[in-house]
């Protein structure tokens, strides 16, 4: 089975700049976020062993959710000016590393990747995707695993410096399948998003309503049967909000693909990504593509593991 990985950009250059400060090269231009995003994409790499990659980035605010909640994100924090450049280098350096940098007018990266999720399916490729949205992890099950290298998200007995998250394990975090993530995000808000939950309603009583009734939609329709009186009345008094707010956190997975999965094949150029990274002065980085350009890169390795029912 074919593998693509799919990887949220603006997550890691912001991860990679906020977690590794104050590096620059010798003219004195910003190379942080541009060193911490390649090491980790480099390592995705090697972990998962894909054919078929791209990094998909924020291009836009999709004008659907900010008809409906004019205050999305207003909360976030303007772009630092050392970080801007680094994003548009990022931009440009990715398909010299081999991958696709993809993205649609007005559209969050978490939309265009729901709709590469949804195309991969149809097409049964193995669906690996790398970020930190809560949305995403949705998707997970029936051939999609989330990446990540958080030690909290491991199995108490995984080894290693990486998990692929399947259903399985978001259903045990969460307390509710996959398929209802979203049902607990439209009653308790998302404060990353600037989106307003009912008052009182935090995670773990959310996902125990969801678990015991099914869903959001049977909560909704007969609110006698919510036990406690006065979640009766939170409920009822924010339902505009809680419906609202579901179609807020509804996913794109229908939108138009800039390119077919299938040409999303890695092809680095090596000549091209080096001479980026002799710019940036990333030694490390550029010892390692020297010796991948002569021995070839790593090539397509069948999944160490299947778990579940392919992913549960």
């Amino acid at each position: 089975m074919s593998r693509l990985l799919l990887i949220d950009g603006n997550y890691y250059a912001y991860r990679s700049f906020f977690a590794i400060r104050d590096l620059t090269n010798s003219k004195g231009q910003p190379t942080n976020a541009i060193f911490g995003f390649t090491k980790a994409v480099r390592k995705m790499l090697k972990d998962v062993s894909p054919q078929l990659a791209a990094v998909i980035w924020d291009s836009g605010m999709p004008e659907r959710r900010l008809a409906l909640q004019p205050q999305y994100k207003q909360n976030r924090a303007e772009t630092p000016a050392d970080m801007k450049p680094q994003v548009q280098y990022l931009r440009d350096l990715v398909p010299k590393m081999g991958l696709h940098g993809l993205g649609l007018p007005n559209t969050e990266a978490d939309d265009l990747i729901a709709s590469y999720v949804r195309a991969a399916r149809a097409e049964g490729l193995e669906c690996i995707v790398a970020t930190n949205d809560k949305d995403i992890l949705a998707l997970t099950g029936e051939g999609v695993r989330v990446y990540t290298t958080n030690k909290a998200d491991f199995p108490a007995d995984e080894k290693g410096d990486f998990h692929l998250l399947t259903g399985a394990d978001v259903e045990k975090k969460w307390g509710v399948p996959p398929a209802r993530i979203h049902d607990v995000l439209a009653l308790t808000g998302d404060s990353s998003d600037n989106i307003p939950g009912v008052p009182g309603v935090g995670g773990k009583t959310a996902a125990g309503l969801i678990a015991e009734h099914g869903s959001l939609d049977a909560v909704l329709a007969d609110l006698g049967r919510v036990k406690s009186e006065k979640l009766r009345a939170k409920l009822d008094a924010g339902r505009a909000q809680i419906v609202q707010n579901r179609e807020m956190v509804r996913l794109e997975d229908d939108l138009p693909l800039p390119k077919a999965v299938r040409e999303l094949r890695v092809e680095p150029d090596y000549p091209a990504v080096i001479a980026a990274l002799e710019e940036c002065e990333i030694r490390a980085l550029l010892a390692e593509y020297r010796a991948e350009q002569k021995r070839g890169p790593v090539a397509f390795q069948e999944p160490r593991e299947v778990q579940g029912e392919l992913f549960g």
